[in-house]
């Protein structure tokens, strides 16, 4: 069994992030300050703290897109994937990159989706069509 992560990062706006990653993505609360705020996202521990947001830019190439970095993602299976999406739209989230099937037909083919937290934290979530490719080179 895996153990969960841990990530820590900066938001502007603890309101706005909680509507988000409890709202929208529908995550459970955990701890809080009035600097910092804990949520379960997916069975991993994120810990949104008061600051300002670290810097990104589409520099990652990956197949035809320049994807955000840095970034964090998570891997669901197909259908947590298809309910995701299918809330972030419902929620009007836009998409950096909307929800498409990359690699098709090769080691590692997946579903992705890019968007982005209130204060423009990347979030890249997969769903991978054979789970044990996961790391298939």
């Amino acid at each position: 069994m895996l153990m969960p992560f841990h990530l820590a990062f900066h938001v502007d706006d603890l309101d706005a992030a909680r509507g988000f990653y409890g709202g929208v993505l529908g995550c459970a609360e955990g701890r809080s300050t009035d600097t910092w705020v804990d949520f379960d996202v997916f069975g991993h521990q994120i810990s949104l703290h008061r600051g300002v947001p670290f810097t990104t830019a589409r520099t990652g190439k990956v197949g035809d897109h320049m994807v955000p970095m840095p970034h964090f993602g998570l891997v669901l299976d197909l259908a947590q994937f298809q309910t995701l999406a299918a809330r972030l739209e419902g929620a009007g989230v836009e998409f950096v990159i909307p929800p498409e099937l990359r690699f098709a037909g090769q080691p590692g083919a997946q579903w992705t989706m890019f968007f982005c937290d209130p204060a423009g934290n990347p979030i890249e979530v997969k769903a991978y069509l054979d789970p044990s490719q996961v790391f298939a080179v």
